[in-house]
């Protein structure tokens, strides 16, 4: 059944000539049928058609072939045989059928107000032509049936027609579903990738640093002190490990089912700031802090954006701010928001460090900026008035869901 309907979806002209047959067969049948035969029943080889009859049923059912490729022309071509006939035809034959096909295929094919118009055209032609300038008198069964059958066609094809609009309507929301579907996976594919970039950034970045400083420290003392070589490289096992750790747990999203088990170490907060500055003390970076002991606990979210800010700032006043600079950060409450803030007194742009209107070849600020705009936050970095550079980013406590806030501050990326 369905390769049938395949084919005959790929084969609409070899199926209307096979309907176009059966017309025919209908027709010249009922041609040899006498409706009025004894005690009122039908007579079958009571009468037979002429020669004008058969040519004209012929017409009607050739024109059927292309019913669908240009269905007013067919109309058109079935009614004038069928009009032929019903005035010339006696005994009738039912050329009439053709016409009727010819009209469902309107209805079926068009809009509605098309086959009001031109079912009731054509039912008012036919009708009043068999009535008044036929044989037959204008009660005759043959004439009503005629109406009857004009207008069940132009009933059927409408209905037809909607049905189909209706079928496809509902396709086409499916599909339009499947599609929004499918966009909103790639949506949530691109920003976890996204998330997971930043992460990665911060992380390289900063511990990647702190370990070149060490390490070049140690290969400077190595010779004269030795201790103090010990020392560094202590410090570049402590964040290798730290970079090692933190790169495992973010990578570990990316396993698949089935894999190693990713580690359950909840992400890094406000709560470990002191050891996120005590690795930059170590490198020889002077960090002070300023925040209140009694500060109310954040949102995971909220915490590890904060942390993440910190940790990309002071990364890039280890690396672009030379080596007499200081660093202040401050983490203070602001009504519902938190607002960070990381001070240097480094020089105000070095050719490692441009100023934001230079522009900058890195992702740190970027990275920090799309961070605190997802949370609903703002993100503001530039030079400080005298030299040195400020970042200030205000976070709501509550995290908004619905969009993004513009950063306030358009400016380079100075990170790594």
């Amino acid at each position: 059944m369905t390769s049938l309907v395949r084919w005959a979806r790929t084969h609409p002209l070899a199926l209307d000539a096979i309907v176009a047959l059966g017309v025919l067969f209908a027709m010249v049948a009922g041609s040899f049928v006498d409706p009025h035969g004894p005690q009122g029943t039908y007579a079958w080889g009571a009468r037979t058609p002429d020669t004008l009859s058969l040519a004209l049923m012929v017409l009607g059912a050739a024109a059927l072939v292309f019913r669908r490729v240009a269905p007013m022309y067919v109309l058109a071509a079935t009614a004038t045989v069928s009009v032929v006939e019903l005035v010339t035809g006696e005994p009738r034959a039912p050329v009439v059928m053709s016409a009727v096909v010819a009209l469902y295929t309107v209805a079926a094919t068009t809009d509605r107000p098309t086959t009001w118009r031109v079912g009731f055209a054509t039912m008012a032609l036919l009708t009043g032509i068999a009535m008044f300038v036929g044989p037959l008198p204008w009660y005759a069964q043959e004439n009503l049936g005629i109406f009857a059958w004009t207008g069940m066609a132009a009933a059927a094809g409408d209905a037809v027609r909607s049905r189909r609009a209706f079928v496809d309507a509902i396709r086409e929301r499916a599909e339009r579903a499947e599609r929004t579907r499918e966009e909103e996976a790639r949506r949530r594919v691109a920003e976890e990738r996204l998330r997971i970039a930043r992460d990665l950034h911060d992380v390289v970045a900063h511990h990647i640093a702190l370990v070149n400083v060490q390490a070049g420290v140690a290969a400077h003392v190595m010779d004269k002190r030795p201790d103090q070589a010990k020392e560094a490289l202590a410090h570049v096992r402590t964040a290798s490990r730290s970079a090692l750790d933190e790169l495992r747990a973010t990578v570990g999203l990316l396993r698949q089912s089935g894999d190693p088990e990713a580690p359950t170490e909840p992400a890094p907060g406000l709560d470990r700031l002191d050891d996120l500055v005590g690795t930059f003390r170590n490198a020889g970076l002077p960090v002070e802090v300023a925040r209140a002991e009694d500060a109310p606990v954040l949102p995971a979210a909220v915490g590890l954006a904060a942390f993440r800010v910190v940790q990309e700032a002071l990364t890039n006043v280890h690396k672009h701010a030379g080596p007499d600079a200081k660093a202040e950060v401050s983490v203070v409450h602001v009504g519902p928001n938190v607002e960070i803030t990381v001070l240097d007194n480094g020089p105000e742009a070095t050719p490692g460090r441009p100023a934001p209107e230079e522009g900058g070849g890195g992702h740190g600020l970027l990275g920090m900026r799309e961070r605190v705009s997802a949370l609903g936050g703002t993100l503001s970095a530039g030079p400080r008035y005298g030299g040195g550079f400020r970042v200030h980013a205000i976070l709501p406590v509550k995290p908004s869901t619905s969009g993004a806030v513009s950063p306030t501050t358009t400016s380079g990326d100075t990170g790594a």
